[in-house]
């Protein structure tokens, strides 16, 4: 029974948010992709908090280019923002998408941001 896309990655990111979990020494630095942006969150699960957050469709984002660039982009400056508030390292949570492409690209920039996961 093939389901939809979106109910796929429902069921992927289920399995993935048992295992991964952000806490407040290592808080979960989590994606979301849409067709025109990107967004990123560094999230405390315990309690319940985002701590950072950007996107590409931010207003202080003035990146232009490929959508893959930007993702990179979106990675380091959220890197910065969390070096910025003492948050080093984090658990990466793809939020059931394909560590590919943008995701992918979002993750480099983070790490060549400064961030350990």
């Amino acid at each position: 029974m093939a389901g939809t896309k979106s109910s796929r990655r429902e069921r992927i990111k289920k399995g993935i948010r048992k295992v991964i979990s952000g806490s407040a020494e290592r808080p979960r630095l989590s994606v979301y992709r849409s067709n025109k942006g990107i967004y990123a969150q560094i999230i405390d699960d315990t309690t319940g908090k985002t701590l950072v957050s950007t996107s590409s469709l931010a207003k202080d984002f003035s990146v232009k280019g490929t959508k893959i660039e930007q993702s990179k982009e979106v990675g380091k400056t959220v890197a910065e923002k969390a070096i910025a508030a003492g948050i080093s390292k984090v658990v990466f949570d793809r939020n059931g998408y394909l560590y590919h492409g943008r995701v992918k690209s979002l993750a480099e920039g983070a790490r060549e941001g400064g961030l350990d996961f």
